[in-house]
């Protein structure tokens, strides 16, 4: 028999504190529990970390080496062609085609389009540039004429700036089709799909750029 120390009172069946009641599915958990969301900065349920993601995934990887070895294969070409379209910046339009080959490399479906692609975008911005020097210089008072870089410079020997400042006087489509086939050694197909036209207006321009240049040159003689 228990023997019941003098002075304590046994507590009453239904006083007694009862076991808190299970939480329902879905419920909340405890702020320390180890299934925390792995975003929040908890680890994921098990215990174990979430592996860190690399920082580019291998096509970023490829398409940087591509970039690299499009810009050392083809920049000074690039260079010269927008010197030669008329372009008074080169350098930027060069690197604004590379920064737009760049952000669109996965829609070129193969890597031996990205030079001609390249060429387009030279193309084109050069071509947009010059529509909006000679629309700002029609509300500038006094013209200024353009400082060429060094490196625009370099590319220009005397004996080819009386030809250059002739095939600048071409209109923008003669212009470029002359520079596509003679300074680039482009086909008539490679020339049409740059400038986005079809091959008999390739053969149209050209003649009519050699014609126009020609009489040019002889009248500066």
């Amino acid at each position: 028999m228990k023997q019941i120390r003098p002075g304590f009172r046994p507590v009453p069946a239904q006083s007694q504190p009862s076991a808190p009641p299970p939480a329902p599915a879905g419920a909340g958990a405890p702020a320390d529990r180890t299934d925390r969301d792995p975003a929040a900065g908890g680890a994921p349920a098990g215990g174990a970390p979430d592996r860190p993601q690399p920082l580019t995934s291998p096509g970023d990887l490829d398409r940087e080496v591509a970039i690299a070895q499009l810009f050392d294969g083809h920049y000074a070409s690039m260079l010269r062609l927008a010197t030669l379209l008329g372009a008074d910046d080169p350098e930027n339009i060069v690197a604004e085609a590379y920064y737009q080959i760049y952000r669109k490399w996965r829609k070129i479906r193969a890597a031996g389009s990205a030079e001609a692609y390249l060429r387009s975008v030279v193309c084109n911005l050069t071509r947009m540039r010059i529509r909006h020097l000679r629309a700002a210089r029609r509300h500038v008072e006094a013209p200024v004429d353009p400082v060429a870089s060094a490196e625009t410079s370099a590319l220009l020997h005397d004996d080819q700036r009386a030809l250059v400042s002739a095939l600048q006087q071409l209109p923008a489509r003669q212009r470029e089709a002359l520079v596509l086939r003679h300074w680039l050694g482009l086909k008539e197909g490679e020339i049409a799909q740059t400038m986005g036209i079809s091959c008999g207006s390739v053969k149209t321009h050209t003649a009519r750029g050699i014609a126009a240049l020609t009489q040019a040159l002889e009248a500066r003689r």
